[in-house]
């Protein structure tokens, strides 16, 4: 049987805030938002924000936006914020609820595009009445992955994954991994370049251009996607229950060290990762009406250019 992995509970004091911005996580509001539970789930009820807070990465796009947006009103500290404005692109907000859940306080995020894709953010227009915009958003709940890292030095590091968690090689050596979901090994040894599980918010990304399946935000799946699988050498990968939980050993990992990547976190020398969802650091993003985090998974199955 896989053992329970322990609970990060979104509590700083117990795994740190290591490889995150400091000056993010000063403002992370004491209040976190009661959204319904449940991965990709748009709740019913109705939230009005009546103090807002800004944050913008450093680019040059996103600080002209956020002086453009300062005139507005009045912006509360983060601190003292029930939700936040945070300007930049789909990286910079993946580091901002990176933030979050390393501070063990959570509050709704609505994100206005200044980067490339901008696939979890809103679009950007300087002339629209910001409050109004959020407080007329609808909002979405997410679920990351609890991932309990073991390094070849027998460390071990919790980490969360919101879009996914990927192992990959680290030299010209293939990877072998041995694959468990449930308490059964399915796999005694896939050799590929790695392996990546991601979450319904994450399939669009790295997974999709592994060829990965993309899953509906309430589907309650993951996706286990194979990176230049050789054997098995028709295995493309698996759609699992997101209530099962998932084993990824590394085999010979001296000879061939494995890494692996958190969304925006890296560890090397890993031996093995031990997966599952947490519920219980639920992230909720805000998004305007007709343009749900949902809306943009399903047209992005449309897309032919």
């Amino acid at each position: 049987m896989i053992a329970k992995l322990p609970r990060i509970n979104c509590n700083p004091s117990r795994y740190g805030t290591s490889g995150q911005a400091p000056r993010i996580g000063r403002w992370i509001s004491d209040n976190r938002a009661a959204f319904a539970a449940g991965g990709g789930r748009m709740a019913s009820q109705i939230q009005t924000y009546q103090r807002l807070a800004l944050l913008a990465s450093e680019t040059e796009r996103a600080q002209e936006a956020r002086a453009a947006l300062l005139a507005q009103g009045e912006w509360v500290p983060l601190a003292e914020a029930d939700a936040v404005v945070v300007l930049g692109g789909d990286g910079y907000m993946l580091q901002v609820l990176h933030a979050m859940l390393d501070a063990g306080r959570v509050i709704p995020a609505y994100g206005m595009n200044l980067g490339t894709v901008g696939f979890l953010m809103n679009r950007y227009d300087k002339r629209a009445a910001i409050a109004a915009r959020v407080n007329k958003a609808r909002h979405w709940t997410i679920s990351p992955l609890r991932v309990e890292a073991l390094t070849q030095d027998g460390e071990t590091h919790v980490l969360s994954a919101i879009n996914e968690i990927s192992l990959l090689r680290e030299t010209r050596q293939t990877a072998k991994i041995e694959v468990t979901v449930g308490d059964r090994v399915r796999i005694r040894e896939l050799v590929c370049d790695g392996v990546l599980v991601a979450t319904p918010a994450g399939s669009t990304a790295y997974n999709l251009s592994a060829q990965g399946p993309i899953l509906p935000l309430d589907s309650k799946m993951l996706a286990l996607t194979p990176i230049s699988p050789f054997r098995p050498r028709r295995w493309r990968g698996a759609i699992l229950p997101d209530r099962m939980k998932i084993i990824l050993k590394v085999l010979e990992p001296v000879k061939r060290p494995v890494a692996a990547v958190a969304d925006q976190k890296e560890l090397r020398d890993i031996a093995e990762v031990r997966l599952e969802i947490a519920r219980d650091c639920d992230l909720t993003l805000l998004f305007d009406p007709g343009q749900s985090l949902e809306e943009r998974i399903v047209a992005e199955q449309f897309v032919t250019a």
